[in-house]
């Protein structure tokens, strides 16, 4: 019989020795049940085959050459990564909505002893309770923002809140984005549905008895939305502002994103979105300083002319608590550290 699980927890506490998910590398690239592994019952190329079969022909022979695929997968997962796994072996077992891939592929396993078990409702189970709990929820978590002009260094605060025993959640790091015009990471986003899992899974290892500290953010990060139910509860939460000398905040944005400013071709195409807000002129001054290796000119541009007029317009746009504003003289680790630790007196004097 198949497990069943009512509760997104339940997905964190499982209590089994491996996550498998049968489903194809494609399907499992869009979003997965945490820790899981991809083994697939079907490859990308063979699951498009079994659906052009079972539209164009019949479902009876789709389901005859899928069969065989999926046993070739699986004996050859067995022959392969899952060959040192003694009798005490329990996995945990999933495919789309818990049907034929991760029936066989479990079946096969207890033939050999193994003590699998498959999830009722596969994937489709683990997703609706992560979007229960983030659009259709009231989280029970209390949210301080961490706010602040672009430049004042508050990733790096909120990095450092952590090991001094706040409660934190780094969306930046969740979605794979720093948030801003030049926020590009290497190797891009994560899909909007895996964003969700790792938020979800995030949350549930907070503490709701204890305030969670994030960095104020603005309703998408890079191409990915910040779910309703957060992004409510953030529009309502009250904010710490942190505050640095214009000096600061260039030193700090010219070293955190030296390699990108220095790069032509990046610099070149982070900024041809805004020649449409900011216009031809201002862009091209822009890229004349890069052009000319003026790396902190560059950045002090980029704050009088792009980021402060942004920031300065969410700011009317909102009105939020202030619980208490810190003044960082400097942004460099010292000075992180030294405002990291007035954030936290801030946090736990609530």
């Amino acid at each position: 019989m198949a497990l069943s699980f009512s509760k997104l927890s339940e997905f964190y506490t499982h209590g089994f020795d491996t996550v498998i998910d049968v489903r194809s590398p494609a399907e499992f690239a869009i979003d997965h049940i945490p820790g899981a592994i991809n083994l697939p019952s079907l490859s990308n190329e063979e699951r498009a085959e079994v659906g052009t079969i079972y539209k164009q022909d019949s479902p009876f022979k789709a389901r005859k050459v899928g069969a065989s695929l999926v046993l070739s997968n699986v004996a050859r997962h067995i022959a392969g990564p899952l060959q040192h796994h003694d009798g005490s072996w329990r996995p945990l077992i999933y495919c789309w909505r818990g049907g034929q891939r991760s029936g066989v592929f479990t079946t096969l396993m207890k033939e050999i002893g193994w003590r699998a078990e498959v999830v009722q409702g596969g994937y489709q189970t683990y997703r609706r309770l992560v979007q229960h709990l983030l659009y259709e929820s009231t989280l029970p978590h209390r949210f301080i923002l961490l706010d602040g002009y672009t430049g004042t260094a508050k990733t790096a605060v909120l990095n450092v809140l952590k090991p001094l025993g706040v409660q934190t959640i780094d969306l930046e790091e969740v979605a794979s984005h720093r948030g801003s015009l030049l926020g590009e990471m290497p190797g891009g986003q994560p899909s909007q549905r895996m964003f969700e899992s790792r938020l979800a899974q995030a949350l549930y290892h907070c503490d709701p008895s204890q305030p969670v500290v994030l960095e104020a953010e603005s309703s998408k990060i890079g191409r990915l939305i910040i779910p309703p139910s957060l992004w409510s509860a953030m529009t309502e939460a009250p904010r710490i502002q942190i505050t640095a000398p214009l000096a600061a905040r260039v030193a700090f944005i010219t070293e955190d994103y030296r390699n990108i400013l220095a790069d032509p071709d990046t610099i070149t195409k982070r900024l041809a979105p805004l020649r449409n807000l900011r216009g031809h002129a201002i862009v091209d001054r822009w890229q004349g300083l890069q052009d000319s290796g003026d790396l902190s000119g560059l950045a002090k541009a980029l704050i009088e002319d792009h980021y402060d007029p942004a920031y300065a317009t969410a700011q009317k746009k909102r009105e939020r608590e202030v619980l208490g504003e810190v003044q960082s003289e400097t942004l460099d680790q010292t000075g992180v550290e030294t405002t990291a630790k007035k954030v936290a007196e801030i946090v736990r004097s609530l």
